[in-house]
C-alpha cells in the first residue's frame, strides 16, 4: 500500500473534535469524525468501508454540512489504488 502523505487540516480536526464531544451527533458523522483525526498527524488512509459511507454521505441531502466536511476529508485521505467495488 502507498503512503498518505495528506493529513487533516487543523479546522477539519478541530470540528472532528466538537462533533466526537456533541452528544447529538449521529453515529456517522461520530464515525467519519473519528478517521479524521485518526488521520490528523500520520499516514493513515482511510479504509474502504468508511470510503464508501464518505461517498454516501457526499450524495445525500440529508447529512449536515459539518457532516459532508468530515467525508470529504476523509475520502481525500483514501487509497487512490483500491478498486471500487
Amino acid at each position: 500500500m502507498t503512503e498518505n502523505t495528506k493529513q487533516t487540516s487543523k479546522q477539519v480536526a478541530h470540528l472532528a473534535s466538537e462533533t466526537l464531544h456533541d452528544p447529538r451527533a449521529s453515529a456517522t458523522a461520530r464515525s467519519l469524525a473519528g478517521s479524521a483525526l485518526a488521520q490528523s498527524h500520520s499516514t493513515r488512509q482511510t479504509s474502504a468501508h468508511l470510503e464508501r459511507k464518505a461517498s454516501e454521505v457526499l450524495q445525500s441531502s440529508k447529512y449536515s454540512q459539518e457532516t459532508k466536511t468530515l467525508a470529504a476529508s476523509v475520502l481525500a485521505q483514501s487509497n487512490k489504488e483500491r478498486k471500487a467495488k
